[in-house]
């Protein structure tokens, strides 16, 4: 069987914080009940850093490696015919393609991870308990159009009354990611879908 090895945006500033941050992504795919193995994660810091790990990856037997990374800003294409290494490309990344990578190893957060938040308000409220106010949050359900700054504005503003303070990226995102429903998720946001697809896929060879 494929294993995956899977290289993702995000993480902690120190050892220990990336350790939290990879064991509440990790849940947070666990969740979906994904019908191969799950894959193994690597939070690799910048989006740059992502980018560096993914291409200089030794190649592995029996292994695909797949990059996860925002995509900052609205996706042209349609998740059903993506174009992820586009994408990249596209000023301001003008990211070049690694040699011998397909579109099924290179996955968007549209536009962010914190758009994936938006998909599940139930976990949101439970997360933050009293105080959280969901009515400020961006209402397009259509969450991968939402531009990335009003989904983070918005989830400030939810969070600002609540015990834990409004909304800090870092640990605190992979702490919310790991409460989600995925199925929700891949409901609201194609690419996601179109994610946890590939990761089946290729953990089922």
């Amino acid at each position: 069987m494929v294993k995956v090895r899977l290289f993702v945006e995000g993480g902690g500033t120190s050892k220990a914080l990336n350790s939290i941050c990879r064991r509440d992504f990790r849940k947070f795919i666990e969740k979906a009940k994904l019908t191969g193995r799950n894959p193994e994660i690597v939070l690799c810091g910048s989006r740059t850093d992502a980018l560096d790990d993914f291409r200089n990856a030794p190649a592995v037997n029996q292994v695909v490696d797949i990059l996860l990374v925002d995509a900052e800003r609205p996706v042209k294409a349609p998740a059903t015919d993506p174009k992820p290494w586009d994408h990249l490309k596209e000023n301001p990344d003008n990211w070049t393609r690694p040699r011998a990578a397909t579109d099924d190893q290179c996955h968007l957060m549209a536009q962010s991870m914190e758009t994936w938040l938006l998909a599940d308000v139930e976990a949101l409220k439970k997360y933050y308990g009293q105080g959280f106010r969901n009515s400020a949050l961006p209402r397009n359900p259509k969450i991968e159009r939402i531009p990335k700054q009003d989904v983070i504005h918005g989830l400030v503003q939810a969070s600002r009354a609540t015990r834990k303070k409004s909304y800090r990226k870092g640990a605190q995102s992979f702490e919310i990611l790991a409460e989600l429903d995925p199925a929700k998720v891949r409901q609201q946001s194609p690419y996601a879908d179109r994610f946890f697809r590939t990761l089946e896929q290729a953990s089922e060879q």
